[in-house]
């Protein structure tokens, strides 16, 4: 099954490539991937893709594989170069030998867990007045440590967007509050965290609302933000905001590039427009984080 992989990868590679594109076979992770480079004048001159597979079954002259999807692209854009990766989880399957389907496996990005608008007493605002500096390096150094992995300092969940932003905030040093009012500030311990820690929309309703501890100032364009700031997004356009990155790069005209977790990715283009769950609807928020 490894060589049916192999031949797979080995196939679909030259998709991406710009000069390369020449192959009629189709894969929508590449033409995404291409048109989304080119509408920012960008190439994709190079890509390394390797798989693991994490399940397979056999039954009668059909082969079926899960898999993990490690793609690697160098990206030239003007006179800068930098790579880009993602991970994708995929279901392959195949009749003697050859491929009859291979598709994203799609995870929610939206968490089951409640939604809470985040509100700031007074007694937290004068409680929480706390002299600190966003320190953006540590933030970024963590979200570079930890964008393909689990901590397993936390707890982890299938989405993990909002959990692994949270902690890249804390490990730039943001102060926590709110313990132990699941609906209040944000924070984390062992067993427990506010709804802000790790909801995608309840993220993005904190920054709205807080005036004491973590805070951040909404932007108008994702030029404006700089390394360790985040950007929310609201996939479908309806309201409520289902994923979060953070900043971590710039492209040669000065535009983010961010990491994330539950697709797990570094230094992607901010827009996500090569994302399958990307829509014409999409909306983003743009969060300066304050530093005091």
């Amino acid at each position: 099954m490894r060589e049916l992989l192999q031949d797979l990868f080995d196939k679909r590679l030259d998709l991406f490539v710009s000069e390369k594109r020449g192959n009629k076979l189709f894969f929508p992770k590449a033409e995404r991937k291409h048109a989304a480079a080119a509408k920012r004048s960008a190439d994709i001159v190079k890509v390394k893709a390797s798989g693991k597979i994490v399940e397979e079954a056999v039954e009668d002259e059909f082969q079926t594989l899960k898999y993990l999807a490690h793609y690697q692209y160098l990206i030239k854009q003007k006179d800068l170069l930098y790579l880009e990766e993602e991970m994708e989880e995929r279901i392959a399957k195949f009749y003697k030998g050859a491929l009859v389907m291979d598709e994203e496996i799609t995870k929610p990005f939206s968490n089951p867990q409640p939604v809470q608008d985040v509100k700031a007493s007074e007694s937290d605002e004068q409680d929480n007045r706390i002299s600190y500096q966003y320190n953006r390096l540590k933030a970024v150094q963590y979200a570079e440590r930890w964008w393909n992995t689990y901590n397993p300092a936390f707890k982890s969940f299938e989405n993990n967007c909002t959990n692994y932003i949270s902690q890249c905030l804390r490990a730039g040093e943001a102060p926590m509050r709110g313990h132990p009012n699941r609906g209040n500030g944000w924070w984390y311990q062992r067993t427990n965290w506010s709804y802000s820690w790790a909801v995608a929309h309840s993220l993005k309703n904190y920054f709205g609302n807080s005036k004491s501890g973590l805070r951040a100032r909404e932007v108008s364009s994702p030029d404006q933000l700089i390394l360790g700031d985040i950007i929310c997004y609201d996939f479908e356009g309806d309201g409520r905001f289902n994923h979060n990155t953070i900043v971590t790069g710039k492209d040669a005209d000065g535009m983010p590039l961010v990491n994330a977790n539950t697709y797990n990715s570094r230094m992607r283009y901010w827009a996500y427009e090569d994302s399958s769950a990307y829509t014409p609807n999409i909306k983003y928020k743009f969060y300066a984080i304050i530093d005091e």
